[in-house]
């Protein structure tokens, strides 16, 4: 079952359950994978890893509108953006944890060292990262990624 159809799924149930919260934050998070299918120059298929990281989106772009509405002085408003971001967040992936990630970055670190025959230095820092996040798959923040690969290349 893609992630598409679960979140189709739960959104029925909670629909039955008169659940209004969860059917709207359900029903934008299908709108958002929806979109994503038609945008560009063709309608497509996505992976899983497409819907993962369009649902990702979702949750970052909650987070950052509730920080603002805390910012502005309206924390209803963003304790409804949080709840959103809860809810969405039970579709994702489980995060690594910062010794997993650091493990696969000495890995990547390691294996950029082996084939330029030199430890890699700031210039590779962007061929580590890529090689770090297609391991990752959507389970760690870009940001932390960054950070990991630029401190073990530091």
């Amino acid at each position: 079952m893609s992630l598409e159809e679960k979140l189709h799924t739960d959104m029925v149930t909670a629909l039955k359950a008169r659940d209004s919260a969860l059917v709207t934050t359900l029903r934008m998070a299908i709108g958002a994978i929806k979109n994503e299918k038609v945008a560009g120059k063709s309608a497509r298929e996505l992976s899983e890893a497409d819907e993962v990281a369009v649902l990702q989106r979702e949750v970052r772009a909650r987070k950052d509108s509730a920080q603002a509405y805390t910012d502005g002085n309206r924390p209803e408003l963003a304790e409804k953006e949080l709840a959103e971001a809860e809810v969405l967040g039970r579709y994702l992936p489980a995060m690594l944890g910062d010794d997993e990630l650091d493990a696969i970055v000495a890995e990547e670190v390691a294996a950029a060292e082996a084939s330029l025959g030199e430890k890699p230095s700031m210039r590779q820092m962007g061929q580590v990262i890529k090689a770090v996040n297609t391991r990752v798959a959507g389970r760690a923040e870009g940001a932390a990624v960054a950070a990991k690969v630029k401190a073990a290349l530091a």
